[in-house]
């Protein structure tokens, strides 16, 4: 049994139920209510399920997104006394403190970044971090989540403007190609992503899972493009994805180990020499 699968006290049924309600009343999908309070969509679903409990810290933030009190999520308190968040913030007070980590960990680096130094960055306090996120290592792992959350609806943006998947493939090329101080932010925190899967089963394991989404959303764009006609009829699109996904990570590398207008020049090569593998080895003659 996982760690964060500690059971709580009330009632599976009734706490999942209570959940229910919170979900059908932001008139969101599960997937994005998941998104919305930082939580593995299958976790959650798991835990609406019946076959695991919500932890302490997934609860806290689901009242925090629902705008409802904790206790009645428990059943120890009336709907009545529900309230909403003393501060209100932009997206919730879980997603600023995800969002505020990412910053933090692009800057620093996860393990020099304290909880108190999210705290500060939030203007609130370490208790109240704890309340929503319990360990350091909770932490990455939503921040990690959250990186992945934006970057899949960044990629799903672009590749509803291409034309075809010639278009397309340059899309997630320029998506993944670290020019924007934001992209430049992402990139740093997958470098801390790195080291850490090498040594937390639960961040290897969304280590794992995003690079097997990316993969194989590069490997779909391939197979559509040889359907096409834009590819090569004989291309491997799983081969493909994976040749041009280590590409990405050593060229992206060496982008992010370089600062000032030196680093737009390494983007702009790094764009080059991935636009050039395309051309030369993936599209049609």
């Amino acid at each position: 049994m996982e760690a964060d699968d500690v059971l709580d006290s009330a009632p599976t049924a009734d706490t999942a139920a209570r959940v229910r309600e919170v979900i059908a009343a932001a008139g969101v999908s599960q997937r994005e209510f998941a998104r919305r309070v930082v939580m593995d969509p299958s976790k959650l679903s798991r835990s609406l399920s019946g076959t695991r409990r919500f932890t302490a810290a997934e609860l806290a933030r689901i009242a925090d997104e629902g705008r409802v009190d904790a206790g009645w999520l428990l059943g120890t308190r009336t709907r009545e006394v529900a309230t909403a968040p003393a501060v209100t913030v932009e997206g919730g007070r879980p997603l600023q403190i995800v969002r505020e980590t990412v910053r933090l960990i692009a800057e620093h680096g996860f393990h020099a970044v304290r909880v108190a130094d999210i705290a500060r960055a939030c203007a609130t306090s370490s208790a109240a971090i704890h309340y929503h996120f319990p360990g350091r290592a909770e932490l990455l792992e939503a921040a990690v989540r959250w990186c992945m959350d934006e970057d899949t609806a960044r990629r799903a943006a672009l590749l509803a403007e291409a034309d075809d998947a010639a278009a397309e493939l340059r899309q997630l090329i320029a998506l993944q190609t670290p020019r924007t101080e934001q992209q430049r932010r992402q990139w740093a925190v997958w470098l801390d992503l790195w080291a850490e899967a090498a040594r937390s089963t639960a961040v290897g394991r969304l280590h794992s899972e995003y690079y097997r989404q990316w993969r194989e959303t590069v490997a779909d764009v391939v197979r559509r493009g040889v359907r096409q006609g834009v590819f090569r009829a004989e291309i491997d699109p799983r081969a493909a994805a994976l040749t041009l996904s280590a590409l990405i990570d050593g060229l992206a590398t060496h982008v992010l180990s370089v600062s000032g207008p030196a680093s737009a020049a390494a983007a702009d090569a790094m764009h080059a020499a991935l636009t050039a593998h395309v051309d030369h080895t993936i599209l049609a003659e």
